[in-house]
């Protein structure tokens, strides 16, 4: 099956394949969004704005999801106590060294970056817009803090600037969303989205793999559902165990077993060829922290991971929606223009 292609991607099918790449990645890959819209390198430059979250702070449970370090999936941002444009400062110019001529996008990653009065996020978003080469925002938070004021707040944002926001559902599966401590359901998770998308704000989906309980059916099924969406693009996260979690003593009760590195692949694979063309996946393993990792050691050789799933998609003569419902109707949200 043949995704449905229209300019300008039919000379970059050519040379890989697949209609949105000019390599060889047989999926939509973030470099290749950011480098087709901006013309040029552009990085993510991680802030902490020092926000808690609903299942931590007791408003619906306590201690986080249990996977959680305690920072919120924000362990590369920066430092809370110190001003937002002092964070974005110190992280970009580090970033700087490796990119010297790249832009930006300032992505609020720690925690749940709306989950606070609508003048307490203006306060830490607003600063940022006015940076020079800052080409965007990406804030991530949950679907289920999302009350109307700041929902117009970020409609208003997305005609200033380039605009994502990150929902963190995991899975879909609300058996497992209770056994990690998530404290929503994929009922909450809808009205979330939906609420952004009436709105016109793009949207992310994060979904992790490996997750206790959860089997390789449960999985895909997670995929499936996404895929309906009108979504703007995916992060598919790799399950990492860290210590001084709750998951770690889990692990270490048998109470559930680490992903291999074989299974992950074709997981992700699998996961791929649901998804229609046009959605960008901005991630598809993760990073954790080396002297925290539990496991799965293996994931710390992630540009490894990556050749494989490379490897595994070209073996199988597959590339992301290739086996989409209706992809001839449907290649994704992604246009370059937003």
């Amino acid at each position: 099956m043949a995704a449905v292609l229209s300019p300008p991607f039919q000379e970059d099918f050519m040379l890989s394949g697949f209609a949105f790449s000019d390599s060889n990645k047989r999926y939509h890959t973030w470099d290749h969004y950011l480098k087709h819209k901006y013309g040029c390198k552009v990085f993510k430059v991680s802030l902490n704005a020092g926000f808690s979250c609903p299942n931590i702070d007791g408003t619906k449970g306590t201690g986080g999801c249990i996977y959680c370090s305690g920072s919120g999936s924000g362990d590369f941002a920066g430092v809370p106590e110190q001003d937002i444009v002092t964070q974005f400062n110190l992280v970009k110019d580090k970033m700087l060294q490796k990119w010297p001529q790249a832009k930006y996008i300032a992505y609020y990653q720690a925690h749940t970056n709306t989950y606070a009065p609508l003048e307490s996020i203006r306060e830490k978003i607003e600063p940022v817009l006015r940076l020079p080469d800052m080409v965007g925002v990406d804030i991530a938070t949950r679907a289920d803090c999302l009350p109307d004021d700041v929902a117009d707040y970020l409609a208003g944002l997305s005609k200033r600037t380039s605009l994502i926001v990150e929902l963190g559902l995991q899975t879909i599966h609300d058996s497992t969303a209770k056994r990690i401590n998530r404290c929503h359901t994929y009922s909450d998770f809808l009205n979330g989205y939906e609420k952004l998308k009436a709105r016109g704000i793009p949207v992310c989906v994060h979904i992790i793999n490996g997750l206790p309980g959860e089997s390789k059916e449960m999985m895909l099924q997670t995929a499936r559902e996404i895929a309906k969406l009108d979504l703007h693009s995916v992060k598919i996260h790799l399950l990492h165990v860290l210590k001084n979690t709750p998951i770690a003593s889990m692990l270490q009760n048998g109470e559930f077993s680490l992903l291999s590195l074989e299974e992950y692949v074709e997981i992700v694979c699998d996961q791929l060829e649901l998804l229609p063309p046009g959605v960008v996946i901005q991630r598809i393993t993760g990073d954790g922290k080396k002297d925290e990792l539990i496991g799965p050691l293996w994931s710390l050789k992630k540009f490894a991971v990556m050749n494989e799933i490379d490897k595994e998609m070209k073996r199988r003569n597959a590339f992301q929606g290739s086996k989409c419902i209706n992809i001839k109707e449907r290649k994704g949200a992604c246009q370059y223009g937003q």
